[in-house]
């Protein structure tokens, strides 16, 4: 399944996500995910990994297990890049070993003090708060996003973490319209009014954390996942699947793309099972009375303030 973006390009419905996955592990997952039937993966200069991820790709379209053209790549603009556009992308790209970029996306709808090409590095003022940019504007950068279009080093362009004031603006001044506005959203944080908003204004919405960050996210921000709720537990039970692709199932029904992360194999494969089922139009209702509006990835752990106050 896959959504057609407002540039005409196809996205599939389902990615992987490779946030947090260490590179000596990653191009095993990454040939595995294939081979199961992945063919979207969501990678970011901020991951640090792109570099392994570009050669687990290299070696998929050697070996011939999968063509480029088969598969759909996201990446992403970094913080302190957002002045440096154009060779930021060129050096994800590199990293990646591709030619083009399915979707290159703002990561943060804010810009810090640059530290070098892909660094990504989030450097703190005196106070330890993040060292905010305030001489580079948001259009400036979408701007610069365009170029790489223009250029052909990139298909689609997209936001994150934009909510529907920046989305707004962003559709105001831009002259290609973003594809997508990626951002956490799952059944403890439906933000159904920014989900529709953008769907509305022809932006697809893609979920990242889709699963409330499970383990991941409780070992970082101490945050509880909607995976533990005995409500999703007894759903699952009901369709005789796991609460995980219950929780994706709900993603996918809402129209979202969704990016659940894994590093285990069985994970891998049971989260791609979401195609052979659908929940009730009564079970989506349920799910919708679940929303806790409740926030589990948020940086400032890092970067001494919050965005989002």
């Amino acid at each position: 399944m896959a959504i057609t973006l407002n540039s005409g390009f196809k996205m599939p419905i389902i990615g992987l996500g490779v946030w947090r996955m260490e590179g000596k592990h990653i191009k095993d997952l990454l040939i595995n995910a294939i081979k199961i039937g992945y063919r979207h993966f969501d990678c970011a200069a901020d991951y640090q990994n792109e570099g392994e991820v570009g050669e687990a790709l290299a070696e998929a379209f050697k070996t011939g297990l999968v063509n480029r053209e088969d598969l759909f790549i996201t990446t992403k603009l970094w913080n302190s890049d957002h002045g440096h556009v154009v060779e930021a992308c060129k050096a994800s790209l590199k990293k990646l070993q591709l030619d083009y970029l399915d979707l290159f996306l703002v990561h943060f709808p804010i810009a810090t003090k640059h530290t070098g090409i892909g660094t990504t590095a989030s450097a703190l003022d005196e106070d330890g708060v993040l060292d905010i940019d305030t001489t580079i504007s948001l259009e400036s950068t979408w701007h610069a996003m365009e170029e790489t279009v223009s250029m052909g080093l990139v298909r689609s362009i997209g936001i994150s973490n934009y909510d529907i004031f920046l989305t707004r603006d962003c559709l105001a001044y831009s002259k290609i319209k973003p594809a997508v506005n990626q951002i956490e959203t799952h059944p403890y944080f439906q933000r159904e009014s920014l989900v529709k908003f953008c769907q509305k204004h022809g932006i697809a919405v893609t979920a990242h954390t889709p699963l409330g960050g499970s383990v991941a996210n409780t070992e970082w921000f101490g945050s509880v996942s909607c995976l533990d709720d005995p409500d999703f537990k007894g759903l699952a039970e009901k369709y005789k699947k796991s609460v995980a692709q219950v929780v994706l199932r709900w993603g996918i029904q809402r129209n979202t793309i969704i990016i659940p992360k894994s590093s285990k194999q069985e994970r891998l494969e049971e989260n791609f099972k979401v195609f052979d089922f659908e929940l009730t139009k009564e079970d989506m209702e349920f799910i919708k009375s679940k929303d806790r509006k409740y926030r589990t990835n948020n940086p400032a752990k890092f970067w001494g303030l919050d965005l989002y106050a």
